[in-house]
């Protein structure tokens, strides 16, 4: 039995048209399984599916073909069950302006049927930092203590299977640490994690296998180790403070004065550097390292970016 498991899962929305005049699809035949105890990650560009695989997921919205189960539960057909297995952690910021977050996590308890449960509420008001907090409208909180008292909301009723959709968006170093100190002891104990994230460092360290999706498929699944190795070089990285000439700039992946090459060996490394240092450039804080996952993921994405353009054409 899986914690999780999507079989051939599509999702249409006839109102909006892809392409050729088709029913948009969010989801196309997603098939994927993710084992009892797992950290496992769900990466993708922004409309990629990610969400609408959650929605699905925590019954927010109806696949229009194949199945889904959460520990065995079709979400559908056995919803209640499913539903109390999981514990999901949303991108938005909803909460109840009306109660303290004390309260709110009590609510939260009672519609899971749970009953004196302070225990478990303090310990998470504890390993969230949101302790001196309890008695605080959540109307009166910060965006970052929201978004805790939405973790602690997820997780109020101990569930096996727990859903992370972007939970660290906008938050502070210090939360994003707490955060993912707290949720890597509970998958230690047993607890499924689906993560869903933009930062590929949290993504790299923490889950065992990732899954890459683009347009509604999923293009790439494999254990995090294997998906590193695949990456075909090491990446020359350096610091200009000029613009490179069209020539390079179009081979390289640029953030602020950050210049990084894919650099597949020695003649490689040189014949960017040269190019450089032709355009009347200086190549500074110069190092050569091991791909990592955004490398891995940016690689991917094009990869199948070109595919699509070579059906359409």
């Amino acid at each position: 039995m899986f914690a999780i498991s999507f079989q051939s899962v599509s999702k249409a929305y006839p109102a909006l048209r892809g392409p050729k005049g088709s029913a948009f699809l969010a989801l196309d035949r997603v098939s994927l399984d993710i084992e009892e105890g797992e950290f496992f990650g769900l990466l993708g560009p922004n409309g990629a599916g990610k969400t609408t695989m959650i929605s699905i997921l925590a019954g927010l919205a109806r696949a229009s073909a194949g199945q889904v189960s959460v520990l065995g539960h079709d979400v559908q057909l056995d919803y209640a069950q499913a539903r109390r297995a999981l514990g999901v952690v949303p991108q938005e910021l909803v909460f109840d302006p009306f109660f303290n977050v004390r309260e709110l996590l009590r609510f939260q308890s009672g519609y899971f049927g749970l009953k004196n449960n302070d225990a478990w509420i303090d310990e998470l008001l504890e390993n969230l930092g949101l302790t001196d907090k309890a008695d605080a409208n959540t109307r009166a909180l910060s965006g970052g203590m929201k978004r805790r008292v939405l973790v602690a909301q997820a997780l109020v009723h101990k569930p096996p299977v727990i859903v992370l959709d972007e939970p660290t968006a906008g938050v502070d170093v210090e939360l994003r640490q707490t955060l993912w100190q707290f949720i890597d002891k509970l998958n230690k104990q047993g607890h499924t994690v689906l993560l869903t994230t933009h930062y590929l460092e949290e993504a790299e360290a923490l889950c065992g296998r990732i899954a890459m999706l683009k347009a509604g498929r999923v293009v790439a699944l494999d254990s995090t180790s294997e998906l590193l190795k695949s990456a075909s070089s090491n990446v020359l990285r350096f610091k200009v403070d000029s613009e490179l000439p069209r020539a390079l700039a179009i081979k390289a992946r640029i953030t602020g004065r950050i210049v990084q090459f894919p650099a597949h060996d020695a003649l490689e490394i040189e014949q960017y550097l040269a190019g450089v240092r032709e355009a009347g450039l200086v190549a500074r804080d110069v190092e050569i390292r091991k791909a990592d996952l955004e490398d891995v993921f940016l690689d991917v994405m094009k990869r199948n970016h070109d595919q699509v353009g070579e059906m359409s054409a």
